[in-house]
């Protein structure tokens, strides 16, 4: 069997290396695709054909993908969090830089000055005064979210000397493991932001997060802090952070997200969205997200599933057996019918693993011997089960 992978967007050679030719059909304009890889392009309103099982983003943020849709069609949808985690870091900690010494507003300064050396020189001298800026270490961090990037953050600003602050309730961990045992748990958003010099915001953009920094979390800063953002920008009121600028109560603010009402002001600095615009990254992304759909379309193992849990069997080599993969609603007796229907077909189930996630689970099952379509008719056509395949 040959895949087909439909690609939306320039995925990276080293990520599409990973796909062996022999066994992959990978380009832009594919009819009727196994799998489909994205990076930014817009789904919502894309047609998509039944044949799709999965969907790979090269990257973390899956804004750009309908998946509350497609979860309910059954199909798997993967990103590369942690992949471009370096990449934010380092973007982060430049920004830390920028905002502290005026760097970009001291710059436009220089450049706009005029006349001969000696008047350049002058006007250099009178006019430093307005960039004077702040040193990091004793400075508090606080670091709102601590996945990948919010980790690597953390941990390197403590190496600068910061002291640092998180918040995550939601931490793994994985990720606690990583974290320098420096940081120090704040007890809530507010707590953070009443203790914080500096704020940072490495969290996705939902209901919840929407306008994570508000008038109200803003007021309890201290006189002079600065925001960074360099994860989705409707994390932060906008006009909330602006009002605090003018008003002298914050010192700067750094982001990834220019508009009209950001540009141009004089104490913020946006970036065209580089977070993880390196090489490097884009690389480790569609590395990430190209094995992953590879083990799905394969052998039916799910990792980095935004939507459905992680599910990973072992395929036993040389055991005779055939590999059912059911993605199904998260209902009672699930299981219980999938099995009835194979003992009723007198198929014996060699090993089974069911996981379930929020209102959707997936089962992956290995049986003795062949399947036939009949069979695979059957076991979709069991309330509940959004799809199911023969691998």
């Amino acid at each position: 069997m040959k895949y087909r992978i439909l690609t939306l967007n320039n995925i990276s050679a080293r990520g599409l290396e990973r796909l062996p030719r022999e066994r992959y059909e990978v380009a832009s304009g594919l009819e009727r695709p196994d799998a489909i890889l994205v990076r930014s392009a817009d789904m919502h309103g894309l047609g998509l054909p039944d044949t799709v099982r999965a969907v790979g983003r090269a990257g973390a943020g899956v804004n750009n993908i309908p998946v509350a849709d497609l979860s309910r069609r059954g199909i798997a949808v993967f990103n590369a969090p942690g992949a471009n985690a370096n990449a934010v870091k380092e973007l982060v900690l430049a920004s830390l830089f920028l905002a502290a010494r005026n760097i970009c507003q001291a710059w436009a300064f220089a450049r706009s000055t005029s006349g001969d050396d000696q008047a350049i020189d002058e006007a250099i001298e009178r006019g430093k005064k307005s960039f004077v800026g702040f040193e990091l270490p004793g400075r508090t961090l606080g670091v709102v979210g601590l996945g990948a990037v919010g980790v690597e953050v953390a941990n390197s600003a403590a190496a600068l000397g910061m002291s640092v602050l998180g918040y995550d309730p939601q931490i793994t961990v994985q990720r606690a493991w990583q974290l320098s045992s420096s940081v120090e748990q704040a007890l809530s958003l507010d707590d953070l932001f009443a203790r914080a010099d500096i704020v940072t915001v490495h969290v996705p953009l939902n209901d919840q997060t929407r306008k994570l920094v508000n008038e109200s979390r803003l007021r309890l800063l201290k006189r002079g802090a600065v925001i960074l953002n360099f994860s989705r920008a409707g994390i932060v009121d906008d006009r909330a952070v602006v009002a605090a600028l003018d008003a002298g109560r914050l010192h700067g603010y750094v982001c990834d997200f220019p508009t009209n009402l950001l540009k141009d002001h004089a104490k913020v600095v946006t970036l065209p969205h580089l977070g993880a615009s390196t090489g490097e990254a884009e690389e480790n992304c569609a590395i990430m997200v190209a094995d992953q759909v590879r083990d799905f379309l394969e052998n039916g193992n799910i990792r980095n599933s935004v939507n459905y849990p992680e599910a990973v069997l072992p395929r036993v080599a040389g055991a005779g057996t055939t590999r059912l993969a059911i993605a199904n609603s998260n209902v009672p007796n699930m299981v219980g019918q999938i099995s009835t229907c194979l003992a009723g077909a007198r198929i014996n189930i060699a090993d089974l693993l069911n996981k379930s996630r929020g209102e959707y689970a997936y089962t992956l099952i290995d049986v003795d011997g062949p399947v036939g379509e009949d069979l695979l008719g059957q076991l979709r056509a069991i309330p509940g089960v959004l799809s199911a395949r023969l691998i």
